[in-house]
């Protein structure tokens, strides 16, 4: 076949595939902006793209229909064996388990026979099909074995033109070359882009998890603190109301000033905008154990502390002044905060019973996961003389001041 026709077939054939790529642009644009866009919207989804492609052995096929071509039947059982190996591998290569199957490279390899059978046999037209085997050939193959099989079908398309037409063939190996390596190319992109957006909706969907995730620890926090503090201060209050009216009223004002701070603070974390305070969570704590009759020693040295520190700190102080109340059954409690330039530890101790020693609850959890992301770290256990104690730590990420806080230290 003249290169110049072949040449022109080509060119039809690259402005067809041309307008249909635009054309599915087009409509994956549209689906982006409507919301509906999924990863297997990207890329040819299947192997029908590469259909079209065989429209490039009509002229062989119209020289066998017109008896031009010698042994006729052969020519076009050859052809019919051809297209179902072409349409098999291609069709194949669009998943990654089926392309790297054996039965897809054996499919591959008898197709190759296929092709060089045909075109050693007649020659003209049906060197065509060197391109088309360039085209599954580049389907199928990625990664250190394209290169070399590219190079070396071209090489063989070559010299089996060159033997059978000379140089009015000289084109099919330069087509054989750029069907294999083009193809490659722009499957290997349609699916690096497909596995791009697969990780971007997975890396969402991990978002909303760990906001999830935050908003329940939060929420467990709050309210787990606010509601023992409301029943403290409501059992202040009964036992009170019989015998000093005016205190338990007090205790009935307290109890609403809870519940409005309460609303508040729920409502900072669903919009996720709540820091906590370690100055104010501190001065919490003492209230509510004061409030259950628990004597309470409050000590802070060092450096300021930045606020991330002190955001996360106050989460410890808060979850554990709350266990203290619940579980402890203890009469003392000491809460100390110790910088030095490193590192900053918080300490929380009691006299209880030690309850809590065995797996902590999801609150100590979620608190030792904070930390440690924070690259800190949180431990609970039995006290070493009774008791159980809640060790927290992290590294000073804000240089602080030179000189110490003042040692504050309150007893009931």
């Amino acid at each position: 076949m003249p290169v110049k026709s072949f040449w022109q077939r080509r060119t039809r054939h690259l402005a067809h595939w041309k307008t249909s790529g635009r054309a599915q642009l087009t409509e994956m644009r549209a689906k982006e902006k409507s919301g509906r866009s999924r990863p297997e919207d990207l890329g040819p989804p299947n192997g029908f793209a590469m259909l079209p492609w065989l429209l490039m052995g009509m002229g062989s096929f119209s020289n066998v229909l017109q008896g031009k071509t010698g042994n006729p039947w052969l020519g076009g059982l050859g052809l019919l064996v051809f297209n179902s190996l072409y349409i098999n591998v291609v069709f194949r290569a669009f998943s990654k388990k089926a392309r790297e199957a054996r039965a897809t490279k054996y499919a591959l390899l008898a197709l190759t026979a296929v092709t060089f059978a045909l075109a050693i046999g007649y020659g003209g037209s049906w060197l065509m099909f060197f391109p088309l085997l360039g085209l599954a050939t580049g389907s199928v193959l990625r990664g250190k074995q394209l290169a070399p099989a590219g190079i070396a079908l071209s090489i063989a398309a070559a010299v089996v033109g060159g033997l059978r037409d000379g140089w009015d063939a000289a084109g099919i190996a330069y087509g054989t070359f750029l069907s294999t390596m083009v193809t490659a190319a722009i499957l290997a992109l349609s699916e690096t882009v497909k596995e791009l957006r697969t990780t971007r909706e997975e890396l969402a969907r991990t978002a909303v998890e760990r906001e999830r995730l935050r908003f329940s620890r939060d929420l467990h926090d709050l309210l787990g603190h606010t509601l023992s503090v409301i029943v403290v201060k409501a059992e202040a209050t009964r036992r009170l109301a019989p015998r000093d009216l005016d205190a338990a009223l007090g205790q009935v004002a307290d109890i609403e000033s809870v519940g409005r701070q309460a609303l508040t603070e729920i409502r900072e974390a669903v919009t996720g905008y709540r820091e906590g305070s370690l100055a104010t969570e501190l001065d919490r704590a003492r209230d509510l154990l004061d409030a259950a009759g628990i004597e309470s020693f409050v000590r802070q040295s060092g450096p300021p502390l930045a606020p991330e520190t002190a955001a996360l700190f106050g989460w410890v102080v808060r979850e554990s002044a709350t266990n203290v109340v619940r579980h402890s059954k203890a009469t003392r409690c000491e809460i100390e905060v110790a910088g030095t330039a490193e590192r900053t530890r918080l300490l929380i101790t009691d006299d209880g019973r030690g309850v809590g020693s065995g797996s902590p609850g999801s609150g100590l959890k979620g608190l030792t996961e904070r930390l440690a992301t924070a690259g800190g770290s949180l431990e609970s256990g039995p006290g070493p003389h009774g008791g159980f104690r809640v060790t927290a730590e992290l590294p000073v990420t804000e240089p602080g001041l030179d000189s110490a806080l003042t040692l504050e230290e309150h007893t009931p």
